[in-house]
């Protein structure tokens, strides 16, 4: 039986990287993110690359260290917050930023994976965001054709994978690694732990190894994006 798996994120995108490719990486915030094959890419020192994320990272880690590193040309976002070296790159011209509503973000990428060309949706309409955008009404309300969106590879992240790429994600991880891991030419997967083929239940797979061609293993650093403090009242 063929296997999937790669000793390590360099070796796993070995051949699949270019200046100018798109990639679209899963995660939420610090969450799910594939900080793995994020490193290797900096390492590969790509340049020109465009970014379909919900968000940049932070600084210093996850997609913040492609920013660092000037390798990012353009992001397709939904958040864009906690990130500095990203806000002096968009406000003094050096990167292009396609922002989108979350769910408008999350829909296109699981409209690319699913084959589909657009889609017609309310949120944005009157806004900034549906400029140059298609207006359509239906049932007496505006809408704007909003386009799935592809990619040249994906990089994302679970909780379980085996050797044929079926994959597992953990509680709040998902978030957008699902769609994201069908929305590309090539799909690569780092896990925190892989598993025997035949001991993941059918039933609980949420990504099927069709959409995966590579997977890794690795170690993970668990981080808290904020820290929430109270003081205590006097008594």
């Amino acid at each position: 039986m063929a296997t999937k798996i790669y000793p390590d994120a360099k070796s796993a995108l070995d051949g699949l990287l270019e200046d100018d490719m798109t990639i679209l990486s899963g995660g939420f915030g610090l969450c799910g993110i594939p900080e793995l094959l994020i490193e290797a890419i900096k390492q590969n020192g790509c340049k020109g690359l465009t970014v379909i994320s919900n968000n940049a990272g932070v600084d210093g880690f996850g997609l913040g260290v492609l920013l660092e590193n000037k390798q990012v040309k353009k992001m397709i976002s939904s958040y864009v917050g906690e990130n500095k070296e990203f806000e002096r790159q968009y406000l003094n011209g050096e990167l292009e930023l396609e922002f989108n509503p979350q769910g408008t973000l999350a829909e296109r990428c699981r409209a690319g994976g699913a084959g589909i060309a657009g889609f017609y949706t309310k949120t944005g309409v009157g806004t900034v965001i549906a400029d140059g955008k298609e207006h359509r009404d239906f049932n007496g309300e505006t809408h704007i054709l909003e386009t799935g969106l592809t990619g040249d590879i994906s990089i994302v992240k679970a909780w379980k994978g085996d050797a044929q790429g079926n994959l597992v994600y953990r509680k709040t991880a998902m978030n957008f690694n699902p769609d994201m891991a069908t929305a590309s030419k090539m799909t690569i997967a780092e896990v925190e732990e892989i598993v025997p083929v035949g001991s993941l239940d059918p039933a609980h797979i949420h990504t099927p190894g069709v959409f995966v061609q590579r997977v890794i293993q690795g170690e993970h650093e668990k981080r808290i994006e904020k820290v929430t403090t109270r003081a205590k009242e006097e008594s």
